[in-house]
């Protein structure tokens, strides 16, 4: 075996390994017993939270154990990042991936054998090179550590093809002492990185996912106006910050909207070039910037301490990717905020990588018959772009193409290769004499994929719409934690806004229904069975308040079941409850481009007798009060809307009108004002102009002929 001029004077003792190589006198809480397993030679499994020191579990067992240490990695940025902070402490460290020649390469290989690095990164697409694997046949691994690993699960919200090839790498290279490393996984992930390292008798240290300084909140906007707004509040109050977006045109968007208004930035995303990506982590990282507006691909093993806030733009695909983006903020322990700015239409870019990750049988079969149908029989390969195969298979979703390609290349059907001269790759059959009649892939496992992509993102839907429990126990609750205390600093902990927010009683529930079911009939629905909207918020509320208005009556909304079904609660009151019921994720509005309401799948189980839901509820006395001046209302016992007083009160507008002139009727009161004369029903003038619209001028000049049709229909209605 190779004697590694590394392993000279090796200092055994962990401690002080731990001080003179990395400058700590102590151990964080959970890295002594991922160490302790790793120097008895035990197979690891650690599950440790963003900022808890997950690299120095594996970086101080490999300058302590004789031979190199490999670590997988999944971006270059982090393993450069990682490299470069090893060698300024002075260990011996390098790495090896796709940015080196094949030159280079051999160069490090033959280096990496004369025993002159204790630490090697390696990307796992370097073991699809049977050749590369020869080449560390012999050398004295020390350990085998697969970081970020949590890209080898399928179930992953980060899943990676290639990291399916360590378990085969692992064997090949005689099974030595393995660990897998993450900050994200589920239950299920769990058992599934076990199964495919094939671990044995592993130690499985989970040191918890809580961060008590991080403040998780769920903004809810309307607009992208209001996330900016959110935005500039963040960078103004907190100073160093990531802000996440989903696509690199968002990036762009919102890097272009803060820079416009004075905010110091940089931007990153996968579409730019290698260096200008470098720079932009590199100023973050030395603090020359303190703002990164990116994609979810920067910050993974960034070790700036400082970032005091993360937001995003838009929603993540997953609770597991919200939460490791998440835990980039406050990594030196001190307080930090977390803001997820949610849209519900922002969905619709995860449903498209959704949409993107799984393509279906049919598009994977059609794909492999295009490339059977191009190489001819020379095999010779296809080089056309990704766009142009989608074209030519009038599949809009381009992201479907490039997934099809990699299912077909796992299970050896097809296989990638480089372009002599060019930065890309082509794809070429790797059993030529197959059709796709012969292709057999597991497509069970493939629509499960999907159904559990769909969950992930359900889930991180039903953690902004839950208002009743502790963000940072939902989360934890969600990875396998359900003994958690509420965190004190979440915006559900400290809300007092929705302090009313509970269950629903029997006649509160009633009334839900009641406005669900007349929402369900103003929809449509899809091929898939999910509700379409088809009306504003606005038509709705006239429709289960019983307007008679014409532009109502021509939609034929006056004709339905649920027409004035919510009648006496009025117009304001049933406005306020669809805006709660929209906030408790029972109903949604699509932007089509025009507002439209619809159920959700929780609004239909809500309609159909589910009563797990909690929600604020609209208060018909404090809705009188924020519309008026502020001062006590009296007499607010009669808060019932009634259509026939709301109608007479029309007609008396009308004929002002006309004596005025013909003016327009509301120029003397709007339709607002009429409605909360119509609720309170003041018999006297000073009690009216407590009503925002009403001023002293309008009141000497309209205001009798109001008062006394009030007191005619008292007169005509007391029993």
């Amino acid at each position: 075996m190779t004697q590694f001029a590394a392993d000279k004077d090796l200092i055994r003792d962990p401690l002080e390994a731990l001080e003179k190589h990395f400058g700590f006198g102590e151990f964080k809480s959970g890295q002594a017993e991922v160490v302790s397993s790793l120097l008895a030679g035990q197979d690891t499994l650690a599950v440790m939270p963003t900022g808890g020191g997950k690299s120095l579990c594996y970086q101080l067992p490999a300058m302590v154990m004789e031979g190199v240490t490999l670590v997988v990695s999944p971006l270059i940025a982090l393993m450069k990042d990682q490299v470069d902070s090893l060698i300024r402490k002075g260990i011996p460290a390098t790495m090896i991936n796709s940015t080196l020649s094949p030159g280079k390469q051999g160069e490090r290989l033959r280096d990496i054998s004369a025993g002159k690095y204790k630490l090697v990164y390696v990307a796992p697409e370097r073991f699809r090179s049977n050749a590369f694997i020869d080449a560390l046949r012999g050398l004295p691994i020390a350990l085998f550590a697969v970081d970020e690993a949590h890209c080898l699960s399928q179930w992953g919200h980060d899943f990676r093809p290639d990291y399916l090839r360590l378990s085969e790498a692992v064997e090949k290279l005689g099974h030595p002492q393995t660990a897998a490393f993450t900050a994200t996984a589920t239950p299920d992930v769990r058992a599934d990185i076990l199964k495919v390292l094939k671990l044995r008798d592993p130690m499985v240290s989970i040191s918890g996912f809580k961060r008590p300084n991080l403040s998780l909140k769920v903004t809810h906007c309307e607009g992208h106006r209001q996330k900016y707004d959110r935005l500039h509040e963040l960078v103004k109050n907190q100073k160093t910050g990531i802000i996440y977006c989903s696509t690199r045109k968002r990036v762009e968007e919102v890097s272009a909207s803060l820079s416009a208004e004075g905010v110091k930035l940089v931007a990153y995303h996968g579409g730019m070039a290698d260096s200008d990506r470098e720079w932009a982590q590199n100023v973050f990282l030395n603090r020359t910037y303190d703002v990164a507006v990116a994609t979810n691909a920067f910050g993974m093993g960034i070790d700036r301490a400082d970032v005091r806030f993360v937001a995003h733009f838009d929603i993540p695909g997953s609770v597991e990717a919200y939460y490791q983006e998440a835990g980039r903020a406050g990594r030196d322990g001190e307080p930090a905020e977390c803001n997820l700015l949610f849209n519900f239409a922002d969905t619709r870019t995860q449903q498209f990588f959704i949409d993107g990750n799984n393509p279906t049988p049919d598009i994977i079969l059609d794909l492999y018959a295009a490339i059977h149908r191009l190489s001819g029989r020379e095999n010779k390969g296809v080089t056309i772009s990704i766009k142009d195969l989608a074209e030519m298979l009038n599949v809009k979703n381009t992201m479907q193409i490039g997934s099809a390609i990699s299912a077909l290349v796992r299970q050896n059907y097809l296989e990638r290769f480089d372009v002599p001269g060019e930065r890309k790759r082509g794809t070429r059959l790797s059993r030529p004499e197959l059709t796709e009649k012969d292709i057999e892939l597991d497509f069970d496992a493939l629509k499960e994929k999907q159904r559990r992509d769909n969950l992930k993102l359900e889930s991180v839907i039903k953690f902004c719409y839950d208002h009743s429990t502790c963000r940072q126990e939902w989360i934890l609750d969600y990875f396998g934690e359900p003994d958690a205390s509420p965190c004190g600093s979440c915006d559900i902990c400290d809300d007092t806004a929705d302090s009313d927010r509970r269950e629903p009683t029997d006649e509160e529930f009633t009334i839900v229904q009641k406005a669900l079911s007349g929402v369900a009939r103003t929809c449509g629905r899809t091929r898939s069975g999910d509700w379409e909207g088809r009306f504003g918020k606005g038509k709705i509320v006239q429709m289960l308040t019983g307007s008679k208005s014409q532009d109502l009556a021509a939609a034929r909304l006056d004709k339905l079941s649920t027409h004035g079904i919510l009648k006496e609660h009025g117009s304001s009151y049933v406005f306020a409850l669809l805006t709660e019921l929209e906030k408790a994720g029972l109903v949604m509005i699509r932007k089509t481009p025009y507002p439209l309401m619809s159920l959700t799948k929780r609004g239909t189980e809500a309609m159909t007798g589910n009563r797990d839901f909690t929600m604020s509820w609209p208060d018909q006395r404090r809705l009188v009060k924020k519309t008026t001046t502020g001062q006590d209302m009296t007499g607010l016992e009669e808060l019932a809307f009634d259509e026939d007083l709301f109608d007479k009160l029309k007609e008396v507008r009308t004929q002002l009108a006309n004596e005025a002139g013909k003016i327009p009727p509301y120029v003397i009161f709007s339709n607002q004002v009429l409605e909360f004369l119509t609720r309170i029903r003041p018999t006297t003038e000073e009690h009216a102009m407590k009503i925002n619209g009403i001023g002293e001028v309008k009141a000497k000049r309209y205001l009798a002929p109001f008062l006394e049709a009030i007191r005619q229909f008292k007169e005509e209605t007391s029993p």
